[in-house]
């Protein structure tokens, strides 16, 4: 009688699926997230990134100077350093890596934006691309403004000509943050001005910067040093202008260690946020390296901290 039992309720358990379950379609449904996961980039929540970690097994003798670092091999697709790795940190004008994305994603680069008295309109200190209100400039054309000369005023042209406002463009910078898996981070403004609500981490950053160098436009501008600007002003007369990377490995002031080619990069300073740089550089073997570091104490440490990793990596 005990096995007829048993054989009945083992049969009473099977069934079958009416239908197939998947978890991202359902989990907003299901009430399992707030959020839909309409846009993410499934594969980079899975084995197709690097677990971010901390590595104190790799010496960089320097590191506490800094809030927060880390290095990737994008070639290999491994983490090879972190310290802070997933810390929250301010990232200043860094943030125009994903403004770049962004741009490229959703507008076109051809487009005619007519730059607002509010893109002219910033804050005393802002880095600027010297852009003068009824200028007439492609998307193309504004997104060398953005990079080399870190101008906030050409990165609020660009919103409000690719998505009408700054904050409806910082809607969009969100949904592509999320769709590469930069979960940690939340963007507010466009320029990377500082907002308590306006941060990213070591690993988000790497995996924003990742994305956008699998773009070639952006690619271009993130390795342009120098970059002559053709457009017209208010009254259609020719404007020609040269913006110049502010990143002090271009210049020449700082030199990359040994092994290691200078490719490309993103500087960024505010108070709060300190000196942040994020470099791309290939090694020895041409593979493509990410080094970040965030909040460094001052100019010079700062180019020394990402030296001090390379060396580390190996």
């Amino acid at each position: 009688m005990l096995v007829c039992i048993v054989l009945v309720s083992l049969s009473s358990c099977s069934f079958k699926y009416s239908k197939k379950y998947d978890v991202y379609d359902s989990s907003l449904a299901l009430g399992i997230t707030k959020e839909s996961t309409e846009g993410f980039d499934h594969k980079y929540f899975f084995q197709d990134n690097p677990v971010p970690k901390d590595t104190p097994e790799v010496n960089v003798k320097d590191i506490k100077m800094c809030y927060g670092a880390a290095a990737y091999n994008v070639t290999k697709n491994e983490m090879l350093y972190g310290y802070n790795s997933l810390k929250k940190v301010y990232p200043a004008s860094t943030t125009k890596i994903l403004t770049a994305l962004t741009a490229v994603t959703y507008g076109n680069l051809d487009q005619n934006i007519t730059v607002s008295k509010n893109a002219v309109t910033q804050e005393e200190q802002s880095s600027l691309a010297h852009l003068n209100e009824g200028d007439v400039i492609t998307l193309r054309e504004l997104l060398y403004g953005l990079m080399l000369p870190s101008g906030n005023d050409a990165a609020t042209a660009i919103a409000e000509g690719v998505a009408g406002s700054e904050a409806k463009f910082a809607k969009l910078m969100n949904k592509v943050a999320k769709s590469v898996g930069a979960t940690h981070s939340h963007f507010v403004t466009v320029h990377g001005l500082h907002n308590k609500n306006h941060y990213t981490t070591p690993y988000d950053i790497y995996l924003i910067t990742s994305k956008a160098m699998k773009n070639d436009t952006v690619m271009q501008v993130l390795t342009s040093t120098t970059y002559n600007a053709y457009y017209r002003d208010a009254n259609g007369n020719p404007v020609n202008r040269t913006w110049n990377s502010s990143d002090l490995f271009t210049t020449g002031k700082y030199h990359v260690t040994e092994n290691y080619q200078f490719v490309g990069g993103k500087t960024g300073t505010t108070a709060e946020a300190k000196y942040c740089l994020v470099l791309i550089t290939k090694n020895k073997d041409g593979e493509d390296i990410i080094s970040v570091v965030y909040g460094s104490n001052n100019k010079y440490n700062l180019y020394l901290l990402h030296n001090e990793i390379l060396n580390a990596i190996g």
